[in-house]
C-alpha cells in the first residue's frame, strides 16, 4: 500500500481529497461565472469579457475618487 497506510485510511483520504477538489472547483466556477455560450462569429481581439463581476463599477469608482 502507498506509504504504508492501510486501505480504509487511504480510501477515506482519497475520497475526502476528491470532494474538496470538486467543491473548490464549484466555488471558483460560481465566483467567476464563465460565459459558456458559443458565439456564431468569433470575437475580435480585445472584445472578450474576462473581467470579474463588479470590476467595472469598482474601477470607475476608483477613477472618480482619483480625480
Amino acid at each position: 500500500m502507498p506509504a504504508g497506510v492501510p486501505w480504509p485510511t487511504y480510501l477515506k483520504t482519497l475520497a475526502t481529497s476528491m470532494l474538496a477538489m470538486f467543491a473548490g472547483a464549484e466555488v471558483v466556477h460560481r465566483y467567476y461565472r464563465p460565459d459558456l455560450s458559443i458565439p456564431e462569429i468569433p470575437p475580435k481581439p480585445g472584445e472578450l469579457r474576462t473581467e470579474l463581476l463588479g470590476l467595472k463599477s469598482r474601477s470607475s469608482e476608483a477613477q472618480t475618487s482619483q480625480q
